[in-house]
């Protein structure tokens, strides 16, 4: 049977991936990156993009192209243990650990800050979370209809705002690029790939793809043939719109430097900015509708990770669990934004090593006949790597070293490529894969028996 979709079912659902991955969390990092890598911004924003919605789209396709239900499913090709403690560490990482405290402080940093200033100290944001994820448990607790209602209609609002900002900054801008930071004045665009994980929408993407595989089969679409060519071309429609409002909201950031000089986050770039264009009138506007977004994304995350965890602990309810991850949020959210960035590096960089071996090993699982060895070895060394990678990150965020690894990273600075950019455990992963997938093949080794092989 042939399936096909109209283009306005593309479009819609497009539309939808593009709300899954534009949080309004998001919106910081473009424009941070903007403010840091000045006259360097293409290449910073080339890589940017390579990650921050590059890999998502690939994450949504690869889920739709392995034939499996969920992550989980897919991650259990590995091992089942494996798959229960790589997916619950992703929604911990998207959810109480840093991706929902994140929704908090960026609601407050352009919601609230132009209001009470940079330096009004604890209180103001001890007390404004405190309601923020008060109203998330309580609508997370009594899910409504009107919490999708009102972010269907705040997505379209921010990309309004955004476009405005965006217009007037290209025919007004408030000021001259200027030089890149030392960061980005000789790796800006190695820089600008690290930038994108901190969207963390492709380890999002493999957690929620199945909201999109499912409104697919709502359209008739049943075959993991259709279903992968409907994924990757709603995805490049997903993926234009995200490519431009991302490159205008880092071109914000670039001309907002010599006006107001460098900001801490980029939640403070786009507030002054749509003072500056707007007057008091865009800072309300602004204020009112991220405070919105951040909140609706808030109960999203909240609510899914109750569902996942009680899915796999049934003796624990859901409420409670909501109740768990809520106060968890709310603790972790009054370290502030910098720090919570600052710290979920070092765990991005753990994570993305194994993500992207994830979707390589799902897209290339055919040639070496799903054999399990493959997918072992090569999330192996993506693990040794991880380790690697999360730790010396965690070093830089405590600024210390841990003398252990000095030997360990002075070798693979001087004798692997790609190390010193971040992308060390891309080369041993890519040989370990090539190598097993080629000893799957001549010795000939049965298909292992998986309901996602199809």
């Amino acid at each position: 049977m042939h399936e096909k979709m109209s283009i306005s079912n593309y479009i819609a659902v497009g539309a939808m991936l593009f709300a899954l991955f534009f949080g309004a969390g998001n919106l910081i990092f473009p424009a941070q990156l903007g403010q840091q890598a000045g006259d360097q911004l293409w290449p910073a924003v080339i890589g940017f993009l390579i990650t921050g919605v590059g890999l998502p789209f690939l994450g949504v396709v690869a889920i739709g192209y392995s034939g499996s239900s969920h992550l989980q499913e897919l991650a259990s090709r590995v091992h089942p243990l494996y798959g229960v403690l790589f997916t619950s560490l992703l929604y911990l990482t998207i959810g109480p650990f840093f991706g929902t405290p994140r929704t908090g402080t960026v609601a407050f940093e352009i919601g609230i800050t132009p209001f009470v200033g940079q330096d009004a100290g604890w209180l103001p944001l001890f007390l404004f979370t405190l309601l923020f994820f008060s109203v998330a448990l309580w609508l997370s607790l009594n899910p409504a209809k009107i919490v999708d209602r009102v972010g269907k209609i705040l997505a379209p609002g921010i990309v309004v705002i955004l476009i405005a900002l965006i217009s007037m900054t290209f025919l007004k801008p408030m000021g001259a690029v200027q030089p890149a930071v030392p960061a980005y004045a000789d790796q800006a665009f190695t820089k600008g790939i690290m930038e994108g994980y901190n969207t963390m929408d492709a380890i999002a993407a493999l957690v929620f793809a199945i909201i999109v595989i499912n409104a697919l089969k709502g359209l008739g679409i049943k075959s993991v043939k259709g279903i992968t060519d409907a994924t990757f071309k709603s995805g490049i429609i997903a993926s234009l719109f995200l490519t431009g409002l991302y490159f205008g909201s880092a071109y914000i950031g670039a001309t907002s430097v010599e006006r107001f000089g460098m900001f801490e986050t980029g939640g403070p770039v786009l507030s002054n900015a749509a003072t500056h264009y707007f007057g008091t009138f865009g800072t309300y506007l602004m204020s009112v509708v991220i405070i919105l977004a951040c909140l609706t994304t808030a109960i999203g995350l909240i609510s899914a990770n109750g569902e996942y965890f009680h899915s796999l602990f049934p003796k624990v309810s859901y409420k409670a669990f909501v109740w768990m991850i809520t106060v968890f949020t709310f603790t972790i959210a009054n370290f502030g934004l910098s720090n919570i960035i600052t710290f979920s590096i070092p765990m991005l960089m753990f994570l993305y090593p194994l993500a992207i071996s994830l979707l390589l090993l799902t897209f290339t699982s055919k040639l070496f006949h799903h054999a399990r060895i493959v997918y072992v070895a090569a999330t192996s060394m993506a693990l040794i790597f991880g380790i690697i990678d999360g730790l010396k990150a965690l070093a830089g965020s405590l600024d210390t070293e841990f003398s252990f690894l000095t030997p360990i990273d002075d070798f693979l600075m001087a004798n692997l490529p790609l190390y010193a950019d971040g992308l060390g455990w891309l080369l041993p992963v890519m040989v370990v894969l090539l190598a097993t997938g080629l000893f799957a093949r001549l010795a000939g080794q049965a298909p292992e028996e998986h309901p996602s092989h199809r």
